[in-house]
């Protein structure tokens, strides 16, 4: 078996699964009428989307590869079904999650939704936050319940459970520092995702920016008047005003979330 290392984790040398692969194709931050909305967006080495299952409804599955990711950036884990599973011919025998740090080939993971309490959650388990204790680790948190993982799905990110389920709602403490209240039904899978050096790489050279679909970035005040707010003026000046984007628009720090829209959920703000 061939194998290269990657980090921390080890990867093996096997194309993806063919049924859960798609092709995706580049909009280059441009909208329908082919007018740039996002910018700094464009080339970038083509890649194949893989599918992965955010809702983890099979009851449990064997660990049989571990596989790079090209469009996110912690590592993908193959699940591979026993035959006698519920929905084995629906889910073709094999489903993609996100590889929680400590994950190892040919572990078993399970998805306990029933009201088992003699089991000892392991990384990589999902159950409903209800069965989590003050102080455990959680990634790929849904904020419905039934809706999929939304919360904590970079990689090295998790979530820390911060109150129990004693009442209507359990605590945890996002990954931006803020803390919100979620349903105790709400599933979350156990651990912390791998490979959290990510954050820690250097590029090196702008052309592998281009390889990941970034264009470089021209500052407002290099540019004209025609061009940008900050643009124009003779020699070198800072703008006369506070950062704005081409549109106008306020930038760098500034708060653009309305007052008025509260949701009373979130405890506690994350810091900007």
């Amino acid at each position: 078996m061939s194998k290269i290392f990657e980090g921390t984790m080890k990867l093996a040398k096997y194309k993806p699964i063919k049924k859960k692969v798609i092709g995706l194709v580049k909009k280059a931050g441009r909208n329908n009428l082919g007018r740039i909305t996002v910018r700094h967006q464009g080339g970038g080495v083509k890649q194949s989307y893989r599918m992965i299952d955010w809702s983890r409804t099979l009851s449990g599955g064997v660990v049989t590869n571990l596989e790079y990711d090209p469009n996110r950036s912690t590592y993908l884990a193959k699940l591979t079904y026993p035959e006698e599973e519920k929905n084995f011919k629906k889910s073709g025998g094999h489903s993609y999650i996100l590889a929680p740090k400590g994950l190892k080939v040919f572990d078993t993971l399970q998805t306990i939704v029933d009201d088992r309490t003699n089991y000892l959650l392991r990384t990589g388990d999902v159950s409903t936050l209800s069965k989590f204790e003050v102080g455990d680790f959680v990634h790929c948190v849904e904020a419905i319940p039934n809706q999929g993982a939304l919360y904590a799905r970079s990689a090295g990110t998790y979530c820390q459970i911060l109150q129990s389920a004693n009442s209507k709602y359990v605590r945890l403490k996002l990954p931006s520092g803020s803390q919100r209240l979620f349903s105790p039904m709400a599933k979350a899978t156990y651990g912390i995702l791998g490979r959290e050096e990510h954050n820690q790489r250097n590029i090196e050279k702008a052309g592998r920016n281009r390889w990941l679909n970034i264009r470089p970035t021209v500052r407002g005040v290099a540019m004209n008047p025609v061009d940008h707010p900050h643009g124009g003026g003779q020699g070198k000046t800072k703008g006369g005003r506070p950062s704005v984007t081409p549109g106008s628009r306020p930038t760098k720090g500034q708060p653009t979330r309305s007052p008025r829209k509260k949701n009373p959920l979130i405890l506690e703000p994350r810091k900007h």
